[in-house]
């Protein structure tokens, strides 16, 4: 069915490959400014601008308060130094897909693309002033591409640069943050903070991509996939422009190469896999370190949108 749809929306697309088709939709977009080559890489999702509302007065609940998650559902943590740590659920990134967030006065935008599994946190504040993003609606190489509400200019998430518009060419700040279990998340921070219920009707909990990341080839992605036989929904952990596989990391427990200490525990349940997400199968979580024990910024993403955005990036494969 995915594999249908993507056909007809490739199809529909080829007629908007070019920018002056979205000049209609997005009149305060500057697309004389771009690093974007051919723009039929641009594919609309689906829904329009802000259709997938994200949100931007995140509530907060402790962690004891708690009680519709199950244990192996997945979060993203965020934990800055002297702050309280804090969790955001999929189930509600999975609607969402943005949180415009402050800890404690510090601008924050947790984000997750479903459809690249990619989930990163980014600092807000940008020598432009602090910025606040929304969903465009439309995807390249299958991933987000948000919007920033000041000046109108496109993103794309995976990479967390600007592609379109003023501010063309700019890169946000990726902060440390890493997707694990509620479970996890409890046992570590009992006096943590977990993000309450947004005020929308959904129906949170629930994954509207069934069996997506057991599929032979990505939704709406028509580009090269994964060499050394690498399966294109195949998770690998992203730090920079290298990419590990992470069933490399699973099957050994523990890697350290090029200065990171991967780690790896089962726990974690697939957003992608069943229809309720906190009953997927196990695909763990994994941890990223340096030498010292501080965490780096990462991303656990698919194959396919590794190849890409990093297509001359190292694969880290067993050797």
């Amino acid at each position: 069915m995915l594999r249908l749809a993507a056909a007809f929306a490739l199809m529909a697309n080829t007629a908007f490959a070019d920018p002056d088709f979205w000049k209609f939709e997005w009149p305060d977009t500057d697309f004389t400014v771009t690093t974007v080559d051919n723009w039929v890489e641009i594919l609309s999702g689906g829904p329009p601008k802000d259709g997938i509302p994200a949100i931007d007065d995140p509530t907060f609940l402790n962690v004891s308060d708690e009680d519709r998650l199950t244990p192996r559902e997945p979060v993203i943590t965020l934990e800055l130094a002297g702050e309280i740590p804090r969790a955001y659920p999929i189930r509600y990134l999975m609607w969402h897909e943005i949180v415009n967030d402050e800890v404690n006065g510090f601008p924050v935008a947790v984000t997750f693309c479903p459809l690249c599994n990619s989930g990163i946190t980014f600092s807000r504040r940008t020598a432009y002033g602090v910025l606040t993003f929304g969903v465009s609606g439309k995807l390249r190489n299958s991933d987000m591409i948000m919007f920033d509400r000041e000046t109108q200019s496109w993103w794309q998430q995976a990479i967390g640069e600007a592609i379109v518009g003023e501010l063309t060419s700019f890169e946000l700040v990726t902060l440390p943050s890493w997707m694990e279990s509620w479970s996890e998340f409890q046992a570590r921070n009992p006096d943590g903070l977990v993000m309450d219920q947004p005020p929308f009707s959904r129906n949170y909990g629930a994954n509207p991509y069934v069996r997506y990341d057991s599929s032979n080839r990505p939704f709406l992605y028509s580009g090269e996939l994964p060499p050394h036989d690498i399966p294109a929904l195949a998770r690998v952990v992203r730090v920079g422009d290298a990419a590990w596989p992470m069933i490399r990391i699973a099957e050994a427990g523990e890697i350290t190469e090029n200065g990171v200490i991967f780690t790896w525990a089962a726990g974690q349940a697939s957003a992608l896999d069943t229809n309720t997400i906190g009953e997927g199968r196990d695909v763990g979580t994994v941890r990223v370190r340096d030498a010292d024990g501080n965490n780096l910024a990462h991303d656990v993403m698919f194959a396919f949108a590794f190849h890409a955005f990093w297509p001359d990036g190292a694969w880290m494969i067993a050797r």
